[in-house]
This record gives C-alpha cells, sequence and structure tokens, in this order.
C-alpha cells in the first residue's frame, strides 16, 4: 500500500484580508472556510503570503508583500525582524503592541469564567530597544556557508538566523553578536560550542559558553582575551547546569548585581539564576505589588515562588515577617545570601513542593495577613486552592502566563475574594509575551 502523497504547496503567494491576529500574533485569514495563519500581516490588511505549510484545518503562511497597509503597522527597528525569531510583533506600532496584550489578557479573563477585574490599570511600559538582560543563544557551523551564526532560530523552523546584532538584548551583548561569531569561528573547538548563555547585571555582563569538548589552551586563551576586551565575565559549561564555572576574572564571587534603589536593596545572583530580564519593568512591577499589597509594619507576609527574593526582600522593608517559599532549593540558597547581605533580619526562605497543600508546613501554620504570589508558566491553581486556610486580606498575583492567571483567579474569586484591579507590564516588548498583574481582595 503507497503513502498518500502529499498536495504540493501553491509556487506563487496568495493574496490574503487579515481579519484579526491569534494570540501568538500572526494575522488570521479564512478562505472557503479554511483558517490561514500569516506571520507578519495586521487586523484589516490585504497581503501577498506565501504557503509555508498546510494541514487539514489551517494553513501557513508568510507575508510578502503588503497591499493594504493597516495604520498600526510600522517599520521594524531591526533589520533582521522578518527572518530572526527572537521577536514576533516589530512590524506592529508600539501603542498597538500593547492594546494587543492587554486584550489578550481580557479575552482569557472572559473565557475563564467570565470574571473582569473592577477597574483596569494603564500598561505598564519601557523602552523597547536594549531591555532584555537574559538570553541563550544558539550557535551553529554551517560547513556550506563555512561560518559560524550565533543567535536565535528562524521563524517557525529550527535553522539560526543569520544576524550581526541584535537591538532587543541589552547592547552590551546584543552589539557584540558579529564578534562572537568571528571569536567562535577562529576556535579549534569552532564545530563544538552549542550555545552561549548571556546574563547582565547592572554593572557587568556575562557569556557562558556551552562546550560540548574540552577547550584547548589557546581557545582558553582567546575566550579570556575576548572578556577582557569587551568588560565581559566569560563561563563555560562542559556538561549539566552544575558545571558551569567561570574563567575570567580568575578571582572573586561568581556573582552579578542589580539594584532596587527604591528599597535600599542590593541583589546578587549567579548568571543562571533566573531573574527577571527587563530591569525597569522589574523595577515599577516591584513598587506596583508593594503598593497593592499595602503591607503594614506589623504584618505577617507570604512570597510564593520567591526566587532569589525580589518581591520578599523589597516586602520585608515594610512588613513585620516575611516568608519567601521556592520550589529550587539553590534559590533558597540565593534568598538567604540578599537577605544577609542587605542586612534583614525579618525574612526568612524555605524549600517547598509549591504544587500541593503545603499549609501544614512549620512556617505556615500562623497565618498570613498579606500574600504575593510569582509562579511559572503552568500556574498555581493547587495553592490557590487552599488560599483561604490563610486568611490573607490581599493576594497579589503576578503572572507570565495569561491564560494560567485566568484560571487561578476564578479560583481564589470562587475562595471569596474580588478581583479589584488587574493589567499588562511590557516586560518583553515586540514579542507575544504578555506579563500581568492582578490584585484580589478578601469579600
Amino acid at each position: 500500500m503507497s503513502r498518500r502523497r502529499r498536495k504540493p504547496l501553491p509556487k506563487e503567494p496568495l493574496p490574503c484580508t487579515i481579519e484579526t491576529l491569534s494570540h501568538d500574533g500572526r494575522g488570521i485569514a479564512r478562505e472557503e472556510g479554511k483558517t490561514r495563519f500569516v506571520d507578519g500581516a495586521l487586523p484589516g490588511e490585504r497581503v501577498m503570503a506565501r504557503m509555508i505549510s498546510t494541514r487539514s484545518k489551517f494553513d501557513e503562511l508568510r507575508t510578502e508583500e503588503v497591499l493594504e497597509a493597516s495604520p498600526e503597522r510600522a517599520t521594524p527597528p531591526c533589520e533582521y525582524a522578518d527572518l530572526c525569531g527572537g521577536c514576533s510583533l516589530q512590524h506592529m506600532a508600539p501603542d498597538a503592541q500593547i492594546r494587543f496584550k492587554e486584550n489578550t489578557l481580557r479575552e482569557h479573563f472572559a473565557h475563564f469564567g467570565g470574571i473582569e477585574p473592577e477597574q483596569w490599570i494603564e500598561p505598564m511600559r519601557s523602552p523597547p530597544l536594549g531591555y532584555r538582560r537574559k538570553a541563550r543563544l544558539g550557535v551553529r557551523f554551517v560547513s556550506k556557508r563555512d561560518s559560524v551564526l550565533v543567535g536565535f532560530r528562524e521563524k517557525r523552523n529550527s535553522f539560526l538566523a543569520d544576524i550581526d546584532r541584535c537591538v532587543v538584548l541589552d547592547p552590551r551583548i546584543g552589539e557584540r553578536i558579529d564578534d562572537l561569531r568571528k571569536l567562535i569561528y577562529r576556535m579549534e573547538a569552532f564545530q563544538n560550542i552549542a550555545q552561549v548563555e548571556v546574563a547582565c547585571g547592572d554593572d557587568v555582563a556575562t557569556m557562558i559558553f556551552r562546550n560540548m569538548v574540552p577547550l584547548s589552551d589557546a581557545d582558553r586563551a582567546a575566550l579570556v582575551a575576548f572578556g577582557q576586551a569587551h568588560d565581559l565575565h566569560i563561563y563555560l559549561q562542559p556538561k549539566g547546569p552544575d558545571t558551569v564555572h567561570r574563567i575570567w576574572p580568575e578571582t572573586g564571587e561568581e556573582r552579578l548585581s542589580y539594584q532596587l534603589p527604591e528599597f535600599d536593596l542590593t541583589m546578587k545572583f549567579h548568571p543562571m539564576d533566573f531573574t527577571q530580564v527587563n530591569a525597569d519593568i522589574n523595577q515599577r512591577m516591584v513598587h506596583r505589588a508593594i503598593d497593592w499589597l499595602d503591607v503594614q509594619p506589623g504584618d505577617r507576609v507570604l512570597d510564593l515562588f520567591c526566587g532569589l527574593g525580589n518581591f520578599t526582600l523589597p516586602l520585608a522593608r515594610k512588613a513585620g515577617q516575611v516568608v519567601g517559599v521556592e520550589g529550587d532549593d539553590a534559590m533558597v540558597v540565593r534568598g538567604r545570601e540578599n537577605a544577609e547581605l542587605n542586612g534583614l533580619s525579618n525574612v526568612t526562605f524555605h524549600g517547598a513542593n509549591l504544587q500541593g497543600d503545603f499549609t501544614g508546613e512549620s512556617w505556615a501554620t500562623e497565618g498570613f495577613d498579606r500574600i504575593l504570589i510569582d509562579p511559572p508558566r503552568s500556574g498555581a491553581q493547587e495553592i490557590c486552592e487552599h488560599l483561604t486556610a490563610f486568611g490573607a486580606k490581599r493576594i497579589v498575583y503576578v503572572s507570565c502566563n495569561p491564560a494560567t492567571l485566568a484560571r487561578d483567579a476564578g479560583v481564589i474569586v470562587s475562595k471569596g475574594y474580588r478581583l479589584v484591579q488587574a493589567g499588562v507590564m511590557d516586560m518583553f516588548p515586540h514579542t507575544t509575551h504578555v506579563e500581568s498583574i492582578a490584585l484580589f481582595e478578601k469579600i
């Protein structure tokens, strides 16, 4: 029995009239009842788009020519915007990007239980370029071109985009992509560098090279010289994350840092630690969360998924007692380090499985006046089921996924809280990533 042959894709671009946007930022058109997802197109536009793939229920296309442009269309600030998958909304004006993200959050709230905040807050915005302090850059040697590529994947495929710079990365990294490519190309291990992780603090930027083979003395010297020339800290990762180690500078603590000046805090972190990528938004996000919680000097506050203490320590400046809880033991240690560094004795950090009922833990038995939740993309549904055990008057939920925020908001509301305020924070300009924040008050 022979396999059924796939119908060949059309060779010529197809006309598409865009009706709306999907949550991943692609234009949606319809032709004879079939949905078309069109990269690089905006609502109200007529475009010519090339078919990339076809399925039984939908097709995927890429815009090649805009016949009738939307007023919301903008000239991308990056020359690689049409190719690189690191950003997907550079063709959309910044104001329109914010409205798109806000509408995404509204739609998710409506979808999960039909809830809506009593007040929508103004979106929190930041400069749209040079903001990104953390990223993972792929590395690949292309033998046919006799060159090394460094950067993000192309849109909708696994190939690396051929870029020389990145305008959304911190300039200490983004303006050195071409230098980095040339460095790796000259190394003996040019085919055995799998990726480069980058992380930036306020004063220092780092590159972590994932070396698949031991490096020669000459390659190590080349990396050190690169770090010296560009004022970068250089790390190697020969195997798993626990093998990450610094080779330049040779001495000193393996830490970066950022400031939270409003709270007179210095936050130290290892380059592999999770930190917020946008320093400007992070400072204002912390301010808003603390303000909304309305913490009083005698309050006992719980910070769930606390990480290295990004919210925990600012809360400790305001509250009587703060408990930070985190599932990653290494981050618990980091939180304690930062509390000691900043002279805070009214805060404790604990490791716990946050996917189940932890209300019986010793630190949880006295209840809390305020709670802050900042979970991963999967959300905190199990936690929200147990929140009434603490009796908190206010809860602030910080989210990186509007779908799980909306789902969990429905649970919190069902437990006797009202959704007072909510809004988006543009942590990742030029992308479809939606960061948001919500305030709940006990009825």
